[in-house]
């Protein structure tokens, strides 16, 4: 799969700025996407090409680190999101949206998806929106609310991590359990952290044995996708099975933005931090990092089209 990429050279960063408050939805939409270009610029970005190392590990639920490489590109509201890894066990992660149908990669040679993948396949509101990445792609949602149908709830500022943010909700027009939260740095205005949270009575299963790189042993069920567990102890009748079923298992998806910088009149990120973790109804819990450096930005790039075909 090739990307053709042609990457400007970056300048330095905006300058933080007193930024009036706002007080709804649309009056920080609208600085938002001011943050990232003018209007008359916005209007003629077309695709977009975000390309660079990746460095994923297992912070809860294992041990393992592997060194990789993050493609994406987006033409309109079409997206593909591919982070190759160097490892054997855990080739890595590959999301795509055609403009109709979500498609979600196999992890592994055995054509297994991780409980990240299985996570995305089932709540694929998350590509499908555009949310996935945020600004560094053309399918940020924000950019295009009216066709969206999407409803904002505006929640002022919270502190998340010691900072006071601008929060907003976000509720896909299709129905979703899923809660969407976008938040905003008050003075720049730029988007700067997404947060997906789940309770569920299903679990993701992953792949492979336990113990290997890319995989938190025994977090999951059965191979292969989602399925309603308990970690392998469904039908074993004991007290303690039956207290486990009395919580959901819980979900979340961070995805944190900084280093900012513009080229060509647009201020995109050029760092993202993924976050995923799975606390299941047993007690087993994973927690994965993704980190997303030195990124490379090109606009209005060329961008073969089959890479946004679903198989």
């Amino acid at each position: 799969m090739v990307l053709l990429v042609l990457v400007g050279s970056f300048v330095g960063p905006k300058s933080a700025k007193a930024a009036n408050p706002v007080s709804n939805a649309d009056d920080l939409v609208a600085q938002h996407l001011d943050s990232i270009a003018s209007p008359d610029v916005r209007a003629k970005l077309k695709t977009r090409v975000a390309q660079g190392p990746v460095e994923y590990k297992i912070l809860i639920g294992g041990a393992g680190t592997a060194q990789g490489r993050v493609q994406m590109a987006s033409d309109g509201k079409k997206i593909i999101f591919m982070m190759k890894l160097s490892n054997n066990v855990y080739l890595g992660e590959q999301f795509i949206f055609n403009g109709d149908k979500v498609g979600v990669a196999f992890s592994t040679a055995q054509h297994q998806r991780s409980a990240f993948g299985s996570f995305l396949l089932a709540q694929d509101a998350i590509v499908r929106e555009g949310l996935l990445g945020g600004t560094l792609s053309t399918a940020w949602p924000l950019l295009d609310l009216k066709d969206r149908k999407a409803k904002l709830s505006f929640e002022g500022l919270k502190k998340i991590d010691g900072q006071e943010l601008y929060a907003l909700r976000y509720r896909p027009k299709k129905s979703s359990d899923l809660e969407i939260s976008l938040y905003f740095d008050p003075q720049t205005y730029h988007h700067v952290e997404t947060v997906y949270y789940l309770e569920s009575s299903t679990s993701f299963a992953d792949f492979g044995p336990s113990g290997a790189v890319g995989l938190a042993p025994g977090s999951g069920g059965q191979q292969g996708g989602a399925n309603s567990a308990t970690g392998g102890t469904q039908g074993s009748g004991t007290a303690e099975t039956a207290r486990a079923r009395q919580f959901p298992n819980r979900y979340r998806l961070t995805e944190k933005f900084s280093d900012f910088k513009a080229v060509d009149g647009v201020t995109l990120p050029t760092h993202e931090d993924i976050q995923f973790s799975q606390e299941l109804q047993n007690g087993r819990t994973i927690l994965w990092d993704f980190n997303l450096t030195g990124l490379e930005i090109g606009n209005n790039v060329p961008v073969d089209p089959r890479n946004f075909e679903v198989k």
